[in-house]
């Protein structure tokens, strides 16, 4: 079982999307499930708004917190993606989060992908850690009203998560949000559509750039309970761990990148079986295929 565990990956993704959204009714009724779970927060970004939505975004919760007139720090928020961050690292991306598992269905869909030269790619990478810094935390914080209150900035201008499960789903069902539509609507749909279609040649693009949550989680990833490890003395340098990484890691010399979502791309193709996944004192290995 655990060989499979890497190998099922798509299953756990889907479970983990439903899971986060079983509140079908909601779908149907247009209505934003309101129950007690919804104080509590998922680790990854689903957005609060979504009619299925069991629990409570972090990036949109932790937002409330600051955006109110008093500015207080939500300790609740920030633990829980610390206890994540430091349980599973960047494995909550590639294995839990529903948004990501979306971007990666819309890449495989037949096409030629697009290759982002390193000049380039590398540098957009910072840009998340940026959006955390400036759209999450400092304009909430200091871009405020008369009354002393702020502005959800990444949820209302940047979240592309937040129009595909929120926006359109309620949208569709309620004629008088319909007719409310305004910049802020147009402007997070044609977001969204850029990301869906950018999604189509390349690889996670919103998580490799843009994602926040992402951002905050790879601060974890070299030293989280999750780790990737790489037997030396069995590598034997052929190259196939680098070319079949999805977020072009350079492997094996960075087997635990902060951009590493755990995939366990390079531990199935590995002929040696050189990289395995080690969570505490559990090691597993893929075999080679």
């Amino acid at each position: 079982m655990k060989k499979r565990l890497f190998r099922l990956r798509g299953w756990i993704q889907a479970g983990a999307a439903l899971l986060c959204n079983a509140y079908l009714r909601g779908f149907a009724q247009g209505r934003i499930y309101s129950g007690p779970s919804k104080a509590v927060c998922v680790p990854v970004l689903n957005c609060y708004s979504c009619p299925g939505a069991l629990g409570a975004c972090p990036i949109g919760a932790l937002q409330a917190v600051i955006t109110e007139n008093k500015h207080n720090f939500s300790f609740y928020v920030v633990g829980t993606l610390m206890l994540f961050g430091m349980l599973l690292g960047r494995l909550v991306c590639g294995f839990l989060c529903p948004f990501g598992w979306i971007q990666e269905l819309l890449n495989k869909l037949p096409g030629r992908k697009l290759h982002i030269p390193q000049k380039v790619d590398r540098p957009l990478r910072l840009f998340k850690y940026g959006v955390l810094l400036i759209f999450v935390l400092a304009l909430p914080m200091f871009a405020v009203d008369a009354f002393g209150l702020g502005a959800p900035w990444f949820c209302k201008w940047i979240c592309p998560a937040g129009t595909l499960e929120g926006g359109i789903p309620l949208a569709l069902t309620n004629e008088s949000l319909r007719a409310g539509f305004g910049l802020t609507f147009w402007w997070k749909l044609s977001l969204l559509l850029l990301t869906i279609v950018f999604s189509m040649f390349v690889y996670r693009p919103f998580c490799r750039y843009v994602c926040p949550l992402g951002a905050f989680y790879a601060l974890f990833n070299r030293f989280s309970l999750s780790q990737l490890q790489c037997d030396e003395d069995r590598c034997t340098s052929c190259g196939r761990c680098a070319r079949s990484c999805p977020m072009e890691v350079a492997l094996p010399r960075k087997v635990n990148s902060a951009e590493c979502i755990r995939c366990g791309k390079c531990m199935s193709t590995c002929p040696e079986s050189a990289i395995s996944f080690r969570f505490g004192r559990v090691e597993i290995k893929e075999e080679y295929r």
